[in-house]
């Protein structure tokens, strides 16, 4: 198994008084693909808003290549090497261009422009309309330029939270692809997501249920345990 890249432990976590994290952690190892896998409500984008800085952490810690960063504000992490795709994913207003330029802002200018010049080599649906505003863009490629500009700062950890949300079953085809590509680069991935298909991305496996982990391991390891029964129906094993 990789080295970790980011841990996390014995996290809480909540709104105003109502708790939703109760202990959970789990670990990306370098260059690995994780998937935390739970419905809606389970505390998937509690938990990556921590990780990231975007909610503070009432108890537990978040560690980046065995450096405690619990406290470090979202900007430091970013510079780091981690970055965030909510579902949203853009800024509606901004065009293509000016969407890739903020997901790279933390970059040198030369190093930018060849990121950015990669990306649209990857995207070239993106690149063709690159001064139209991200508004005027479909589901499925809003979806593609939320993930080029999360990739725009050549991070080595990409969390995601569900990236599936809105798209067809072609779409998210299509998104698993580029995925895939990036991944085989050395890039790692952590994804919160309720559908099972990027399972088929995954090296290792967490369920969240309740606030809590409920299963860690492999995607065999997973079905054998009946942990998604567990998660999505509250089925025993």
């Amino acid at each position: 198994m990789p080295a970790d890249l980011l841990r996390a432990e014995g996290l809480a976590a909540g709104y105003g008084k109502v708790r939703v994290l109760w202990g959970a952690g789990l670990t990306v190892g370098a260059g690995e693909s994780v998937v935390l896998l739970g419905p809606n409500g389970a505390g998937k984008t509690t938990l990556l808003k921590v990780l990231l800085g975007l909610m503070p952490a009432w108890a537990g810690r978040v560690s980046l290549e065995g450096e405690e960063i619990t406290t470090w504000p979202s900007d430091r992490r970013v510079r780091r090497g981690l970055a965030y795709m909510s579902e949203i994913g853009v800024f509606t207003a901004l065009s293509i261009a000016e969407n890739l330029a903020i997901g790279g802002q933390f970059s040198p200018p030369a190093r930018l422009r060849r990121r950015l010049d990669e990306l649209y080599a990857v995207f070239p649906d993106l690149a063709a309309r690159r001064g139209a505003l991200a508004g005027s863009l479909s589901g499925g490629q809003r979806k593609m330029l939320g993930i080029a500009k999360a990739l725009a700062g050549a991070p080595r950890l990409l969390i995601m939270d569900e990236p599936s949300a809105g798209l067809s079953p072609l779409f998210v085809g299509q998104v698993i692809g580029i995925l895939r590509r990036f991944h085989a680069t050395g890039l790692a991935l952590l994804i919160a997501e309720q559908n099972v298909k990027f399972l088929d991305l995954a090296e290792r496996v967490f369920t969240l249920e309740g606030g809590r982990v409920g299963f860690s391991g492999s995607v065999a390891e997973l079905h054998a345990d009946n942990a998604l029964h567990r998660a999505y129906f509250g089925l025993g094993a």
